[in-house]
C-alpha cells in the first residue's frame, strides 16, 4: 500500500494587486515615525529581494472557507472520488474567515466543518477539523493523513490550505505587500500505485523562536489599540530558516532513502525569492553539490504569499501545466518543504 496524493484543486483569487498599488500607502516604522525612503525606493528593494511583483487578493464577497470549497471541489472532481467516501478532511489555515471591513475572525464553526457543509456530504464518519501550524499547514496536514492511512483509521482524506491574508494586513507596514490570498486542496488516498509519500520531517522550534510571527498594533498609533495585524520579525526568520530548514530537509531525504541527484523539483513554502534560493543553496551544499537549474518552480512573482496555499497551488499549477518551463512526470521525486509561525519547519519526500 502506498500514500497519494490522487487529486490536486486550487482557487487563485481574480484582483490582482500590483507592487505599483502601493505607491500612496503611508509605510511606517514600528515605532510610528515616517519610513524615510519614498514608496517607488520601497517597491524596487521589495521587488529585488522578495521577487514579488504581483499578488492576487479575493473578492469582497468571498471568505477563506469560501475559497476553499472551490478549491476542494475540483480537487475531489480530479480524483473521481465519491465525497462521501471522504474519511477526514483537514483544513490549514491561520486567521478563519474575516469579513471584508471587519475586525474579528470567525472560528464558529471550524472552517474544515464549512467546507463539508458546503460540499453537502452526509457521512458523519467524515471527520472535519482545522489545523493551525503556520505556513506548513498543508504540509503537516498530508503528513497527518498520511498516518491516519497507515494506521488504518482512514482510507481518504481531503487536505486543504487556504487563507485571506490580505484581511489581517497593516497598511502602513511594508511587510504587508508580501501577503495575498489563495486555496490549495488535495485528496490523498491509500492505492496500490508506486510512489507517494516516501518520508517526512517536522520540527517546532518555540525556546527562542515563537514570537518571529504575531499579531501586533498598527504602525500607525491613531489606530484602534484594539484591532491587531500579521506581524514578523524578518530578519530573524530569513535567518532561522537559512539556519534551520536545509538540515530538516537532509533529514528526510536521507531518511527516504533517496539520492539527492534523483530529486527533480522542491516545492517550498515562498515568502521571499532570496530566502528560498538561499535555503536550496545551503540545502545542496549539505551534499557537497551545487542546485540543478529548474529545481525550484516558483509562483510567488505574480501570486505573493499566499502562506498555507502556497504550496498546494503550485503543486496544481505545474501538474497542469500552468507554470512556464516545468513539468512532472509520472514517477518523478519531488520535496515539499515549508516554514512559519510556530515556528515550524517540515519536509516531505515525494515520488508522484
Amino acid at each position: 500500500m502506498n500514500i497519494k496524493i490522487t487529486g490536486t484543486g486550487s482557487y487563485i483569487p481574480t484582483e490582482i494587486v500590483s507592487n505599483a498599488d502601493f505607491l500612496k500607502h503611508v509605510f511606517l516604522n514600528d515605532d510610528g515615525t515616517p519610513f524615510p525612503q519614498p514608496n517607488d525606493i520601497i517597491a524596487e528593494k521589495f521587488k529585488d529581494i522578495t521577487g514579488i511583483e504581483e499578488r492576487r487578493y479575493v473578492t469582497d464577497d468571498l471568505k477563506t472557507s469560501d475559497i476553499a470549497t472551490i478549491a476542494a471541489k475540483k480537487a475531489i472532481e480530479n480524483s473521481k472520488i465519491d465525497p462521501e467516501t471522504l474519511d477526514y478532511i483537514i483544513f490549514a489555515h491561520n486567521f478563519g474567515d474575516v469579513n471584508k471591513g471587519t475586525i474579528q475572525t470567525d472560528l464558529l464553526p471550524s472552517l474544515a466543518t464549512r467546507v463539508k457543509f458546503n460540499l453537502r456530504i452526509k457521512n458523519p464518519k467524515c471527520v472535519a477539523y482545522d489545523m493551525l501550524f503556520g505556513c506548513p499547514g498543508w504540509v503537516e496536514g498530508v503528513i497527518q493523513a498520511q498516518a491516519y492511512i497507515k494506521a488504518g483509521m482512514a482510507k481518504k482524506c481531503l487536505v486543504i490550505g487556504a487563507e485571506t491574508l490580505s484581511r489581517v494586513v497593516d497598511p502602513h507596514d511594508r511587510d504587508s505587500m508580501i501577503y495575498s490570498d489563495g486555496a490549495g486542496a488535495t485528496v490523498i488516498e491509500a492505492t496500490s500505485e508506486e510512489g507517494g509519500i516516501l518520508a517526512h520531517e517536522t520540527a517546532t522550534y518555540t525556546y527562542d523562536e515563537a514570537y518571529y510571527l504575531f499579531f501586533g498594533n498598527s504602525f500607525n498609533k491613531t489606530h484602534d489599540p484594539d484591532v491587531r495585524y500579521i506581524k514578523m520579525n524578518g530578519r530573524k526568520i530569513y535567518e532561522f530558516a537559512l539556519s534551520q530548514v536545509p538540515k530538516a530537509m537532509q533529514a528526510c531525504l536521507d531518511s527516504s532513502g533517496i539520492a539527492i541527484s534523483q530529486v527533480k523539483k522542491i516545492l517550498i513554502h515562498q515568502a521571499n525569492e532570496k530566502m528560498d534560493e538561499a535555503i536550496i543553496q545551503r540545502f545542496y551544499r549539505l551534499y557537497k553539490q551545487t542546485p540543478p537549474e529548474g529545481i525550484m518552480p516558483m509562483s510567488i512573482h505574480k501570486l505573493g504569499n499566499s502562506s498555507v496555499a502556497t504550496i498546494p497551488t503550485l503543486y496544481d499549477s505545474i501538474l497542469k501545466g500552468e507554470i512556464e518551463n516545468q513539468e512532472l512526470q509520472k514517477g518523478d521525486i519531488i520535496m515539499f518543504a515549508s516554514v512559519g509561525a510556530g515556528m515550524n519547519i517540515n519536509a516531505i519526500v515525494y515520488q508522484v
